[in-house]
Parts: C-alpha cells; structure tokens; sequence
C-alpha cells in the first residue's frame, strides 16, 4: 500500500511548501510583524532564501500602510539562520522596474 503524499521526497528533508509556512511562522514570532505573503522563494546549496513581505504599520486607508521585504535565510532542514529588511514600502505604492528584481 503506497502512502505517497506527492512530495516524491526520498529523505528527511522539509518539502517546499513546510519551509514557506515554518520561515513565515519563525518571522512573525522573532519581529512581532504579520508575515503576509512570500514574493520569491529560492534553493541555495546551504538550504533556502525568501523574500517575505511583512506589514510593519496598519494605517487608513490601508493602501497606506507601511510593508517591508525581508530576506529570510534557512538551513536545509528549514531552520531560520538570519534575515534582513531589504526595503520599505507603502502597499499601495507600485514598484519602477527593478532588473534582477532588486533596486
């Protein structure tokens, strides 16, 4: 009887999507800010870096609030190793075009 989850994992690794939900989680608990959404998520040869967006300051109308992307490093096994803001923004504020995805 097959018991595949449809990970197709052969060790102990954590798949993509616990590594998305565990470094949202430890950010949220080590800033105290709502981790909102993951905009780029990326395997390194020493386990994992994300871009996380997070809301620092709720404000009205919320088109004004203040977010902050977060450089989130993890272990191969899922464990946050360090992070850093990369930016501050207003949410409803539209980036310029940034090559390579950073200003």
């Amino acid at each position: 009887m097959s018991t595949d989850t449809g990970s197709h994992r052969t060790d102990d690794r954590p798949s993509a999507i616990e590594v998305l939900r565990e470094a949202r989680a430890q950010l949220t608990e080590l800033t105290g800010m709502a981790a909102e959404s993951v905009s780029s998520f990326e395997q390194t040869g020493e386990g994992w870096t994300l871009e996380v967006e997070v809301l620092e300051l709720v404000r009205v109308p919320d088109t004004m609030s203040l977010m902050a992307s977060y450089q989130v490093d993890l272990d191969s096994r899922g464990q946050l190793t360090g992070y850093r803001k990369t930016r501050r923004y207003e949410r409803g504020r539209a980036d310029a075009h940034r090559p390579g995805g950073r200003q």
